[in-house]
């Protein structure tokens, strides 16, 4: 009966519930009621950071009030940050969500922390307030700080005014820094230590500075090393060695003479106020080297001394730290072939060396090596008598001559008439090439102007003097016309010998011009042994016999046939009053041959 009762209720859709009380108040006490519940409430918003109430802690989750109709929970790893966290407690909370699909409030404590940080961080930049940060870790080039919840950004560059070597020194611990950077795009803040320090050192520099004054000696602490000088800590201002003013001697890096974070005493050598530089110098706390050096060294001394910088024309050699010596490369041998310093020395070689010139005043000196061996121009008459004979190598060539060595230092000159009796040569390098061995014959000797002249051809007996009784002018002689040169022809007569035949001489009988490769018979007309010059002619072969037996006339059969007997009567007397220099000729044309070959 009831059941029923109740179904009939349900299915009036106008039944007042309101009316239809249980609870014994009225509608208006009801209202009153719920008027003041939602008093106590707060007026919650989505996305808002508000404030809540710590009303219990566990393992897992803490508890928040908001005073909304539901309370909050949140993961306790959002609270490690604050191990002291308590019931009580007021932290701030961003309100994800007022109801989830199981009707919880939502809420997050760390994403209220960013909120908020990113406000204070906003706002600390611009008034450059000093904050507290925790380093949480090393990353590379810096520092991963905590501030204010974020995580931000500390360089190396900017922990210390000074450069650090060990970043983990600072993790775990709390430090004070301004807020220098902040890029909203990509939520990054760059935090500095530096900055703080620096302002305090500024006003230090400016008394450090003007109490500066040049040739003052301070104690300072190595600070930095670079490839150029290093840096020194003068007590709050720094100031810089440059590499050259840390020794008297030559320095590859500074790290051979300081080492990090000693103390040294340093000279100051001039300072700028406005740019607050300081230059300073350590090796000016020594006298100098050359101040030191044996008052009784004199030009012709014998000294030791170690390589320590090479050129192309010569070496430095350190005989003291901070005193050298540059030995010219032409100092080092007496080879008048100059080579690069490098082919005879190298960096480090500990040599002896001659004291050519010393300037104490200048601080300059001059050393030799060559002077510490035998000079070669020394008796060199004995040595190179005129007409001895040598073997010498080819250095090089001039237009006029072939430069030779006989030995390291002692070169000599072939003239390029002094080559070959046979050859004609334009430039010595037809007739030889650098790096040949050469026989010679000396000459020649100027010892005071070191030179030497020497010969080639003179090993040879002149085989002109022989071919001037072969070679007699109206002599005939079979050759061969090899070259066509300035109108005439160039023709090859037995044993090597070249002649020039004029273009009006080498008309055939038949008419005709002689032409390259035509072996003909040749008469002599001029032999001249002085500038070995033979002039030949082929159409007298001919032209003479002619005039000879037919008076001028006509030519004939029989002025042939006297002709052919002609020329062979006239090789025959040539060959008897010739034939005892036959042996003497195979022998020079084998030597010459020879010659040629070499």
């Amino acid at each position: 009966m009831a059941k029923t009762k109740n179904k009939e209720m349900q299915g009036t859709p106008d039944f007042d519930w309101d009316a239809f009380a249980l609870d014994g108040y009225s509608i208006s006490e009801r209202a009153e009621l719920s008027e003041k519940y939602q008093s106590t409430l707060n007026s919650v918003a989505e996305k808002e950071v508000i404030d809540g109430t710590v009303v219990s802690i566990n393992k897992k989750e803490v508890v928040i009030n908001i005073n909304s109709k539901s309370e909050g929970v949140i993961p306790t790893n959002e609270f490690r940050y604050n191990p002291d966290l308590a019931v009580g407690d007021v932290v701030p909370v961003y309100v994800e969500t007022q109801e989830d699909k199981y009707g919880q409030l939502v809420v997050s404590h760390k994403i209220a922390r960013t909120h908020s940080a990113w406000n204070k961080v906003n706002e600390v930049l611009k008034t450059g307030e000093i904050i507290t940060g925790f380093v949480k870790c090393r990353t590379k080039g810096g520092l991963i700080v905590d501030v204010f919840g974020l995580e931000a950004f500390l360089p190396g560059s900017q922990i210390d005014v000074k450069p650090i070597r060990d970043y983990d020194l600072y993790v775990g611990k709390n430090m004070e820094f301004k807020v220098v950077k902040i890029n909203q795009e990509f939520k990054n803040v760059v935090v500095s230590h530096k900055a703080l320090i620096e302002a305090e050192l500024e006003e230090q520099k400016k008394q450090i500075i003007s109490g500066l004054e040049k040739g003052q000696v301070l104690e300072g602490t190595v600070k930095n090393i670079t490839s150029y000088g290093v840096f020194i800590d003068l007590g709050g201002v720094d100031g810089l060695i440059h590499i050259t003013d840390l020794s008297w001697g030559r320095v590859n890096h500074p790290e051979e003479i300081v080492q990090l974070d000693t103390k040294i005493n340093v000279v100051i050598l001039d300072f700028d106020n406005d740019k607050k530089r300081i230059a300073l110098g350590l090796k000016q706390l020594q006298s100098h080297p050359w101040d030191e050096l044996d008052s009784e060294l004199k030009v012709g001394d014998k000294v030791k001394g170690k390589v320590v910088v090479m050129a192309d024309y010569g070496a430095f050699i350190e005989i003291a730290p901070g005193v050298e010596g540059l030995i010219h490369v032409s100092e080092m041998s007496w080879s008048q072939h100059l080579r690069s310093a490098q082919d005879f020395l190298k960096v480090g070689d500990e040599i002896e060396a001659a004291i050519l010139t010393l300037d104490k005043d200048e601080r300059k000196m001059s050393l030799g090596v060559k002077q510490l061996m035998p000079d070669p121009w020394e008796a060199i008459e004995g040595k190179y008598a005129l007409k001895s004979q040598h073997n010498a190598k080819v250095r090089n060539f001039t237009n006029f001559g072939v430069f030779v060595e006989l030995e390291e230092g002692v070169d000599g000159l072939i003239h390029i008439s002094d080559l070959s009796w046979q050859k004609k040569i334009k430039h010595p390098s037809e007739f030889c090439k650098v790096g040949d061995l050469m026989d010679v014959i000396v000459l020649e000797i100027d010892s005071a102007n070191r030179r030497i002249s020497l010969g080639h051809k003179q090993l040879e007996d002149n085989p002109w003097e022989v071919f001037e009784s072969t070679f007699t002018e109206g002599s005939i002689h079979e050759g061969t016309i090899i070259e066509n040169k300035d109108k005439s022809g160039i023709v090859s007569l037995p044993y090597g010998l070249d002649a020039i035949c004029p273009a009006r001489h080498m008309r055939k009988e038949d008419g005709t011009n002689a032409k390259i490769e035509d072996k003909l018979d040749f008469v002599i007309i001029e032999f001249n042994k002085d500038s070995r010059k033979i002039i030949v002619s082929h159409t007298k072969t001919f032209e003479d016999i002619e005039n000879k037996n037919s008076g001028g006339k006509d030519k004939s059969k029989k002025s042939n046939s006297n002709y052919s007997k002609a020329i062979k009567e006239n090789k025959q007397n040539i060959e008897k009053s010739t034939l005892g220099d036959l042996d003497a000729l195979a022998d020079l044309k084998e030597k010459m041959n020879k010659g040629d070959k070499k």
